[in-house]
């Protein structure tokens, strides 16, 4: 899979015209230290607390009353991100341990109860429970989502396209939900199996000029589909509001440089592939069924997962595909700032995502003698400790 794209001969460091821009949505629950079990109704101070302390930043209210979404302020780098990254985390921690609750980084909750949820009030939130019904009642999920400004409308949709294939490996790296209604779901990402059951999600198919994309879009609103770009829930997409094209697919990260490094990476292969398509080179465009294919792998495996190898066939480990990739972006990464935060895939891979994590807790509490309960309450503590170790322990409280 990953040799397809040695062809390169150059490192790309001397493009210093190729610029990008970065900026990253993440959504957290918001929990109950002593039951451990999410906060159907939270104390509204915690979001006027945000929104009095977010300076740059936006922070705001998710569907369920339960979770806040952060979006840190336009990023000119990694470094700047990460910074950013600290401060929004921070901003939202403070804010929840004020109010008596906790955060909580990862992708579904362990054992909450979908019924016992509340909805936040709101016009959008209210017309599409009405569309979607139970599908949409069930949502107890969050994500990241990264948006890249980068070239100009047509080279962003081509650009988005070649990043499809790439879309399995950036999720496996970031996947956080294998529990979910109390259960282990045997899923590295339960929240995809939960995401699939709403139209106009998982992979887009190719596209190759804003105009193609902007006819689709007519398309779905003459039908009456859908009334504007945001209600297009692709794994990756234009913003609607912003001249980006934005990542979703991936799960939030219990820790700040995990989350960092999935940026590294899609900062990384957009350069590439921007100077690539500059060049009228773009690799040719697997089916979208085989990067599909490729997606359910990285959905259930996570980074023990073995992807469809789409220019020889056969299976590659997840591992020796992604040191391939690192090392045929890494000029793209030294010119960006960002080969150690790249790299750092690779120690993910290793020593397993967020999920894996949770997985290996899990089981170990209930070896040592806890029920499910005991054990899933304990992998709570687990993420949350994680999401406040991503702000105290890796040199953000300096970036302040």
């Amino acid at each position: 899979m990953a040799s397809e794209h040695l062809h390169s001969a150059s490192s790309g460091e001397n493009d210093g015209d190729i610029e990008i821009t970065l900026g990253i949505e993440e959504e957290f629950f918001l929990v109950d230290p002593e039951s451990r079990d999410l906060l159907a109704d939270p104390d509204i101070g915690i979001f006027e607390t945000c929104e009095k302390n977010s300076g740059p930043h936006k922070v705001t209210r998710e569907f369920i009353r339960s979770q806040i979404e952060t979006n840190t302020r336009v990023c000119a780098s990694i470094a700047d991100l990460r910074a950013m990254l600290c401060e929004t985390r921070r901003v939202a921690l403070d804010a929840a341990e004020q109010h008596g609750a906790a955060l909580l980084a990862a992708s579904t909750h362990p054992f909450a109860e979908w019924r016992a949820q509340l909805t936040t009030p709101g016009e959008r939130y209210e017309h599409f429970v009405v569309i979607f019904q139970e599908t949409l009642r069930r949502f107890i999920i969050g994500g990241m989502h990264i948006h890249a400004g980068f070239g100009d409308p047509d080279s962003r949709i081509r650009v988005m396209t070649a990043l499809r294939r790439y879309l399995p490996l950036l999720h496996a790296l970031s996947t956080s939900s294998p529990f979910n209604a109390g259960r282990d779901t045997g899923f590295k990402s339960y929240r995809l199996n939960l995401i699939g059951s709403l139209p106009r999600t998982s992979l887009p198919g190719p596209l190759w000029s804003r105009a193609e994309y902007d006819q689709l879009l007519t398309d779905y609103r003459r039908m009456d589909f859908l009334r504007d770009g945001s209600e297009l829930w692709w794994d990756i997409r234009p913003s609607q509001l912003y001249p980006t094209i934005e990542l979703r697919i991936c799960d939030i990260c219990p820790r700040i440089e995990d989350a960092v490094c999935v940026a590294a990476l899609y900062a990384s292969l957009i350069r590439y592939l921007l100077r690539q398509d500059r060049e009228g080179a773009l690799p040719p465009e697997p089916h979208t069924e085989i990067i599909a294919e490729n997606r359910w792998i990285a959905q259930r495996y996570g980074v023990f997962g073995f992807l469809g190898d789409t220019r020889d066939g056969g299976r590659m480990d997840i591992e020796d595909y992604a040191g391939e990739l690192v090392e045929v972006l890494s000029g793209d990464a030294r010119a960006l700032g960002c080969e150690k935060a790249l790299r750092h895939a690779l120690s993910i891979i290793r020593n397993g995502s967020g999920a894996d994590r949770q997985i290996d807790h899990f089981r170990l509490r209930r070896l040592e003698g806890d029920t499910d309960e005991q054990a899933l309450r304990s992998v709570v503590d687990l993420v949350i400790a994680e999401t406040r170790e991503g702000i105290e322990e890796t040199g953000c409280q300096s970036s302040h």
